[in-house]
């Protein structure tokens, strides 16, 4: 698996595991903390690689042996 593919992995997943989380505790309101502010995180990030084609978690796994 290659790296690219990895981090679109992992970011998938924390969305979803945000999600789910949200669903649990009833928090999809972005003025309280909580699992909403990592979705907005992970979405944010998400769209600055894909404008600026760089990503720090692709960069990560790169240095510890992806292809």
């Amino acid at each position: 698996m290659t790296a690219q593919r990895l981090t679109m992995t992992i970011a998938g997943a924390f969305v979803l595991v945000s999600l789910f989380m949200g669903h649990i505790n009833g928090q999809f309101d972005l003025t309280k903390f909580g699992w909403s502010w990592m979705l907005l995180f992970v979405g944010a990030n998400l769209f600055q690689s894909g404008l600026t084609k760089f990503c720090l978690m692709t960069n990560i796994l790169r240095k510890f042996g992806a292809k």
